[in-house]
């Protein structure tokens, strides 16, 4: 019997029939920017060169994690779309960066047409929000490579900023006030340490938390917030010397990648209340404080840093709370995050 591409695993025609399914929705998100259709072999765009003066491209390339082992159990595929376009605008965002197109990359053991169009409506759906072209992406059927029902997700993303506009940390004195803003649950991140938890105490996507009144697919599976549209307002008024988006590493580990050499940052605890569903797995895994700290967001998905005759009116716009302030390091010249 002759050996053919589709007996190997690959439909071609899955494929075929899935870019034609979502071709109209990736459309919605393209501006007069976009030159290129979806289907060509690189995306084209334009800059606005009456809209930029000095830009500067910006881009970050990220993935969705082990919180796709979920989204997978519980067969929601919309929201995990969502994370990762959010995701990459606030890993822009934190240097001033508007986004201005997307790039997906989707590897399948097997392409099902309805489950890439769900993802890909996720992506749309988030690149409208945040005002972002998705011009183009990947599609890999790889049979052997992927488990059953496996998948992956990775994006890539592109912004500008102003030269003169670039947030670059330097900026951050001491005496300027920390305030964070709010997460939506795990956002992205953590999720390897949660399933830990979950599995280890016999709990299934369906299972049901009375501690959060919901299933775990709910509480796990909340879409990663992006910041863009509150941040944006006052990135022309200079108000914000540094941010820092609260993924992998936790506070500590991203907050410290802003601070200048001779600085620290003090983080008051008490100062938020952490979100029930961080009380809530802290408990359950029996995970210590400290673990909790460097590997969670622990409710504050973004943090800027802002001086102290600005932090009335960067909290009235952003409805943050102060979490700390900078202070000079008393350890040698070492920048770091102190509680």
């Amino acid at each position: 019997m002759p050996i053919s591409y589709r007996k190997s695993g690959v439909n071609i025609e899955a494929g075929e029939q899935a870019v034609k399914a979502i071709k109209q929705k990736v459309k919605t998100t393209y501006n007069k920017n976009v030159l290129s259709e979806l289907g060509s072999f690189g995306g084209l765009y334009q800059i606005d060169l009456s809209q930029w003066k000095k830009p500067i491209l910006v881009s970050s390339t990220d993935g969705v994690g082990t919180k796709l082992r979920l989204a997978i159990q519980a067969g929601r595929f919309d929201t995990v779309g969502q994370d990762l376009v959010n995701h990459c605008v606030n890993d822009i965002l934190v240097q001033g960066a508007i986004p201005q197109f997307f790039l997906d990359y989707i590897g399948v053991g097997k392409l099902e047409p309805k489950q890439i169009e769900q993802i890909i409506s996720g992506f749309v759906k988030a690149c409208k929000e945040n005002g972002c072209a998705l011009i183009g992406g990947e599609m890999a059927e790889m049979p052997g490579f992927y488990a059953k029902g496996d998948f992956d997700l990775a994006g890539t993303i592109i912004g500008m900023v102003e030269k003169e506009k670039l947030i670059t940390g330097q900026k951050i004195k001491t005496g300027d006030t920390l305030i964070g803003l709010s997460s939506n649950g795990l956002h992205t991140n953590g999720y390897s340490l949660a399933r830990s938890v979950l599995e280890k105490n016999k709990l299934t996507v369906g299972s049901y938390i009375g501690e959060l009144d919901c299933t775990v697919a709910d509480a796990f599976l909340a879409v990663h917030k992006s910041y863009l549209k509150v941040i944006e307002p006052m990135l022309e008024k200079d108000l914000i010397h540094g941010m820092a988006h609260i993924t992998g590493g936790g506070i500590p580990g991203n907050l410290s990648r802003i601070i200048p050499d001779g600085l620290c940052a003090i983080v008051d605890e008490k100062s938020w209340e952490v979100p029930a569903i961080f009380q809530w797995l802290k408990v359950l895994g029996k995970v210590p404080h400290t673990e909790m700290q460097k590997v969670f967001n622990l409710g504050l998905g973004m943090i800027l840093v802002v001086a102290e005759k600005d932090a009335s009116k960067v909290l009235k716009q952003t409805c943050g709370i102060i979490i700390g302030k900078i202070e000079k390091s008393k350890v040698g010249n070492l920048a770091k995050v102190l509680y």
